[in-house]
């Protein structure tokens, strides 16, 4: 399958199943409306009970007072500053939790409506494809936020190091010291470049086996590896969708500029555009990972179907 063809079947995909669409929408707002109830609100009162203590403050002398005894007006705003982090600690845990479940009604609908062209959106299926998936992706998430966490500890010492050489050699020669940093900073770039784009790959492919195969986190991130290492064209193809994703919402911000810059309905033509910019990139995110599935269909589960039925059958006659 080319890259046309899976772009075009992926986004085709998503079209036959436009009700995700409307699915990631309303969890957007839920999530708006969930944080200004569990971190707005709080934040509001505390920043109201703060407001009238310093209302009191009528001179600067006052106020450098009150900011050089910190640990006083710590002590003082404990339980509400104690509050706003447990409030905002919770709206993360919830969130993430929430934005698992939905996503995995997603992508398990993908994988059904991939497997079968006939099938329809069901919500049913997606409410049951949420259940299904949602521990998995759960471990699968927290097994790549360590990976991630690795990758840049890794990269932060190799940044160290490479600056630490720079400001020895600078110490040495003024040229030398400015090609070198030029040149190291270049190697610098594409290797955070090639762990940015391999871990975002690794990602989307283990997903998709998580919904295909039912694997564990540690084997979904292992089999995303060795799936990658055997198709590098399918890191090309997740680079080229992410390129194009970028692209496309930079040209969109741009023209959102030149709404706001209209006088008088400026204003209210960009908060309009705003949301359809938002609306347009949920779309576009469906878009690249129903492509990413199909092309992950077509090149493991189709080769291997096509390769099974192809090969001869062995009779009992043959052996003898």
């Amino acid at each position: 399958m080319t890259y046309t063809e899976a772009i075009k079947s992926g986004f085709g995909l998503i079209n036959r199943n436009w009700q995700l669409l409307l699915i990631q929408i309303a969890a957007a707002i839920i999530s708006t409306i969930v944080f200004l109830i569990m971190v707005g609100i709080p934040l509001t009162a505390a920043l109201i009970i703060a407001g009238a203590d310093f209302a009191e403050i009528r001179n600067m002398e006052d106020i450098m007072g009150a900011l050089k005894e910190s640990s006083a007006l710590i002590s003082r705003y404990f339980g509400i500053i104690l509050m706003v982090i447990t409030c905002f600690l919770l709206y993360i845990i919830m969130i993430t939790c929430f934005g698992i479940y939905v996503f995995g009604g997603s992508v398990g609908s993908i994988g059904k409506a991939l497997i079968d062209k006939a099938l329809k959106f069901n919500i049913r299926t997606f409410f049951d494809e949420a259940k299904r998936l949602f521990s998995r992706l759960l471990g699968f998430t927290a097994v790549m936020g360590v990976f991630l966490i690795l990758i840049s500890f890794l990269l932060g010492i190799l940044v160290g190091s490479i600056g630490a050489l720079i400001s020895f050699t600078k110490e040495q020669d003024t040229t030398f010291a400015l090609f070198f940093g030029t040149f190291f900073s270049l190697i610098l770039i594409i290797i955070g470049l090639f762990f940015f784009l391999s871990t975002l790959s690794i990602t989307l492919y283990g997903i998709v086996l998580v919904v295909f195969k039912n694997t564990g986190p540690l084997e979904s991130v292992r089999e995303a590896i060795r799936y990658l290492y055997r198709h590098p064209s399918a890191l090309w193809l997740f680079t080229i969708l992410l390129a194009g994703y970028i692209f496309v919402s930079f040209l969109l911000i741009l023209i959102n500029y030149l709404f706001a810059s209209i006088p008088l309905i400026g204003v209210f033509l960009s908060f309009l555009y705003q949301i359809t910019l938002n609306i347009f990139q949920i779309y576009l995110g469906l878009g690249i990972i129903g492509t990413i599935f199909t092309y992950y269909y077509s090149t493991e589960i189709l080769s291997r179907h096509v390769v099974e039925n192809s090969m001869p059958q062995t009779t009992v006659q043959d052996k003898i």
